[in-house]
């Protein structure tokens, strides 16, 4: 690309530095990034990246503490089905699926809209489904204090369904059980059981 034509494509919203890593790989993998079809895909690529990747702009804290409420229930609470997509750090491709979160008050809940948040904030960086799980969970073991916590994630990986071993069908479940959740077979058994009948029920 001339240098003037270079020019025309810069857009106030860009990253530079990433455009020009995209238009670089464009080159190396034999395309021709001057084309109609790839001339805005480096700029496309870098805002792309932006947003799947904004959970390292989201503090937790922040996120709870502004919908963090003082209750008196001790009943378990579940969220279950929470879509998610996040970026493997392995090799750069989607995975993606749902999530199930419950937790048990001791005193606090957190706002029902801060569970997803707290989902997709950790999802929208680069992952690995087993750390992205036990992240949820901690954070809110930390944050709310509660009885219990228990996380479960069912997700499909693009890098096992579309290179490699190529298995389009194969599901990765993962599983983080903190206080209760963990040393209680019945509050485990509990919070298992609402996952697989709301997951029938559908």
């Amino acid at each position: 690309m001339k240098k003037n034509d270079r020019k025309k494509q810069e857009h106030p919203d860009g990253n530079p530095e990433l455009e020009n890593a995209v238009h670089k790989i464009l080159t190396s993998i034999g395309e021709n990034p001057n084309r109609q079809g790839l001339v805005l895909t480096p700029y496309r690529v870098a805002k792309m990246l932006k947003e799947v990747t904004s959970g390292y702009n989201q503090s937790p804290e922040k996120l709870i503490n502004a919908a963090n409420f003082d209750v008196n229930y001790n009943e378990m609470v579940v969220v279950t089905h929470i879509d998610f997509y996040s970026l493997c750090e392995h090799h750069l491709l989607p995975f993606f699926g749902v999530a199930h979160v419950g937790y048990i008050p001791n005193g606090k809940v957190v706002g029902l809209s801060k569970i997803p948040r707290i989902v997709d904030m950790f999802a929208r960086r680069l992952q690995v489904q087993e750390n992205m799980t036990q992240q949820i969970a901690y954070v809110l073991m930390d944050q709310l204090k509660p009885e219990g916590v228990g996380v479960v994630i069912e997700g499909y990986h693009m890098c096992m369904m579309m290179r490699g071993v190529r298995k389009e069908k194969a599901k990765m479940i993962t599983s983080t059980l903190l206080g209760s959740f963990h040393d209680d077979s019945k509050t485990r058994a509990e919070f298992l059981e609402l996952i697989r009948s709301e997951r029938d029920a559908r």
